[in-house]
């Protein structure tokens, strides 16, 4: 009985072991990085970073348009303030304008003319 026991001790520590090997292996595969899962990682790793930047400047610019265009909408809303308060005296001046001065000229008279008979 005591050999039995031996014997399958020494397949089950032979069967970890070959276990063992074979998850090395598939674990060395897998961490190569030039065709296995770990240069795909890297590939992905580094186009995390690129977009990580792109998205970075894309909000830094995003940023500076809403600045901008903060500063464009306080303008337009002066110049607009500006416009109605034009408007506003327009509507103080008087209906009718002060009459003109009419200027008549004299025609001068030619001595040469005739008297009608």
């Amino acid at each position: 009985m005591q050999l039995i026991a031996d014997l399958l001790t020494t397949l089950a520590a032979l069967a970890a072991a070959g276990y063992c090997l074979v998850l090395a292996r598939r674990l060395k595969r897998f961490n190569q990085l030039e065709n296995g899962m770990g240069g795909a990682i890297a590939v992905l790793s580094a186009q995390v970073d690129d977009m990580t930047r792109a998205l970075e400047r894309a909000q830094a610019t995003a940023a500076h348009s809403e600045t901008q265009l903060r500063a464009l909408t306080e303008r337009a809303e002066k110049g607009a303030e500006k416009l109605e308060l034009m408007l506003a005296s327009l509507h103080d001046l008087p209906d009718e304008e002060e009459p003109r001065r009419r200027i008549l000229r004299r025609r001068h008279r030619h001595e040469t003319m005739e008297a009608a008979e």
